[in-house]
């Protein structure tokens, strides 16, 4: 009886554990995809996607997301408490729709988006610096 009780108390401590990584996670890939300016629409567990062999730390999680152009992406993240969140096999599931089909992109618009992507990747190089 008393072995009983210790597997299902050790099965109900893992299983918290779990529910608490997940929670985390869902939060960790939530706050870097927005910081991209992106939106998810979609995040699911997914234990056997890319790079989960030989894994023990990192748990895989299957997105979908919409850029900041509208295009809908579906991707693999991989993620932990210790790491931060690592996109894989991204791909363009769904084009956005463009106004007037053919009609070039707004200069304007676009030198802006680009002004702001060389200020991120500064900021990030000046974060790897530091060794954060």
């Amino acid at each position: 009886m008393e072995v009983a009780f210790g597997v299902v108390a050790v099965a109900l401590v893992i299983l918290v554990f779990r529910l608490i990584a997940g929670s985390m996670d869902t939060e960790r890939i939530e706050e870097y995809v927005r910081g991209r300016g992106w939106k998810l629409e979609d995040r699911s567990w997914d234990p056997f996607g890319p790079g989960w062999f030989g894994e023990k730390d990192s748990r895989i999680y299957r997105i979908v997301y919409r850029d900041q152009h509208g295009d809908l992406h579906m991707a693999h993240t991989k993620t932990s408490m210790l790491s931060g969140v690592y996109l894989t096999n991204d791909e363009i599931i769904e084009r956005a729709e463009e106004s007037s089909p053919g009609s070039p992109a707004d200069p304007q618009e676009t030198q802006e988006s680009l002004r702001e992507e060389v200020e991120r990747l500064r900021d990030r190089v000046q974060e790897l610096e530091r060794g954060e």
